[in-house]
């Protein structure tokens, strides 16, 4: 069982993209699986399916909208950012745009120049009937 585990996780980390301190891309990128950014990218960085993760370093710079669902940012982003599930800025994080995030951790010394605001659930919260009450409180 313990070798099963470790082959799980090896599988994970084979799925991580790295670009590295140095490089730049211009244009939009769309990724799959994991992300790391120690290098630049001027353009949109587009997370597919509900596991993207982008991991942004303290190196690492965008410039241009992000839309991921899950994302540890800890560089410097100039644009707006949209993170659908989870969301870390590291202590180096710096946003100079709107954020929209539905769980949000942040450490001491993280930025945010722009509008903040939590993106509301997907699935609708129902009230119970009046009638539902009225069982209940009988029961």
């Amino acid at each position: 069982m313990l070798n099963r585990k470790r082959n799980e996780r090896s599988q994970v980390s084979q799925d991580t993209s790295l670009i590295a301190h140095g490089t730049v891309i211009r244009g939009d990128l769309r990724f799959s699986g994991a992300l790391h950014l120690d290098g630049r990218i001027e353009g949109a960085v587009l997370g597919e399916g509900d596991d993207a993760i982008f991991t942004l370093s303290e190196h690492g710079q965008v410039q241009g909208e992000i839309r991921v669902p899950q994302a540890i940012i800890n560089g410097h982003v100039t644009g707006d950012v949209h993170v659908s599930v989870r969301l870390e800025l590291a202590a180096h994080a710096r946003i100079d745009g709107d954020l929209r995030y539905h769980t949000m951790e942040m450490a001491a010394g993280a930025q945010v120049n722009g509008r903040i605001a939590r993106q509301a659930d997907d699935t609708p919260r129902e009230l119970p009937s009046p009638n539902a009450l009225d069982e209940g409180v009988m029961a």
